[in-house]
């Protein structure tokens, strides 16, 4: 982009960082680049200058100065017509403000230095710049299910907005070690993030402790195996890293399957099972218009653990937390 623009900030991007405001319109712009262009008085908001952490509001006009062009994309950024078909087949929700896959476990939501291979990458499958849908929350690789995206930066703001004002309603489905008990109530137990031997992990952190973050988990057992194994719906209400694991672990029933967060009776009854995790259902805003429910089928992963256990995904209560909402 070779001429001075004024943009107009959208509606639906309210206080958003004027950083974050660009990079969502040129993700091929670096930090570096970026901060220079604020700092020397380039970039403008409302004629005057600004900093990077610089919130703007639907109306705010942006001064954009000539941009440097986006160099070609390099094979590592490319994405052949498998893997466009591939990133459009996990397609659940699509329509002109939303987009709604059914993310495989063991695929990363973002790169990293090891990971070539994400959703992140494949989203280049619905284009570039603004047509290039935006991640609004996370998933860990190894948990399949329901992640959403905004396919306009409008859109991407609200929905952010609504996982971080606690608007959203995630349930997931899991396997665990045991029988919890009681069979359905609310785990409210801080986490942090620690050293464990030679990895970190998210463990419960001391009432005193400053960097505890507070984490609740609703919980509902569906089914029973015998005494080994409990069918569960796990509804987080915060959005902490490896909240559900930590706490399924922290009450003696680890997640089976579950590399990390495990005992040795859980890996007993895991074998071969993958990560009994499952972003099973979803209930949120839509930016412009009423209620989103998406639910993602049920992942070949999940599958296996149901057809060792006995479990049939058919006989799930579809509203298992409905009753505890009406206490």
């Amino acid at each position: 982009m070779r001429e001075v623009r004024t943009i107009t900030v959208a509606t639906g991007e309210e206080a958003v960082r004027l950083d974050r405001w660009f990079r969502r319109r040129w993700p091929h712009l670096s930090q570096g680049q970026l901060a220079k262009l604020i700092r020397s008085g380039q970039v403008r908001v409302n004629g005057g200058r600004a900093k990077p952490d610089t919130r703007v509001d639907p109306g705010d006009q942006i001064r954009v100065p000539p941009l440097p062009d986006a160099p070609p994309p390099g094979d590592r950024n490319k994405i052949d017509n498998r893997d466009a078909i591939f990133a459009k087949s996990l397609v659940i929700y699509e329509d002109e403000e939303v987009l709604a896959l059914n993310k495989p476990s063991g695929l990363a939501v973002q790169g990293g230095t090891k990971t070539v291979n994400h959703v992140d990458r494949l989203l280049s499958a619905w284009g570039e710049g603004l047509e290039r849908p935006r991640l609004v929350h996370r998933l860990d690789r190894d948990t399949s299910g329901v992640l959403v995206l905004g396919k306009t930066p409008g859109a991407a703001a609200k929905l952010a907005g609504a996982f971080a004002r606690r608007k959203t309603e995630k349930h997931y489905w899991a396997l665990v070690a045991g029988l919890p008990k009681p069979a359905e109530g609310v785990l409210e137990l801080p986490l942090v993030k620690r050293g464990v031997g030679d990895r970190e992990m998210v463990v419960p952190a001391d009432p005193k402790d400053p960097d505890g973050e507070t984490a609740k988990t609703e919980f509902v057992t569906l089914a029973r195996a015998a005494d080994k194994v409990a069918w569960m719906a796990l509804w987080p209400h915060t959005g902490r890293t490896h909240q559900l694991r930590a706490h399924m672990l922290a009450i003696g029933h680890p997640i089976l399957g579950d590399p990390k967060y495990n005992t040795e009776a859980s890996r007993a009854l895991s074998g071969e099972l993958k990560l009994q995790l499952h972003a099973r259902r979803l209930v949120l805003p839509h930016p412009s218009r009423g209620l989103l429910i998406l639910e993602a089928p049920t992942s070949r992963e999940m599958k296996a653990g149901f057809e060792r256990f006995g479990f049939d995904e058919h006989e799930a209560d579809p509203e298992p937390f409905a009753k505890r909402k009406k206490r």
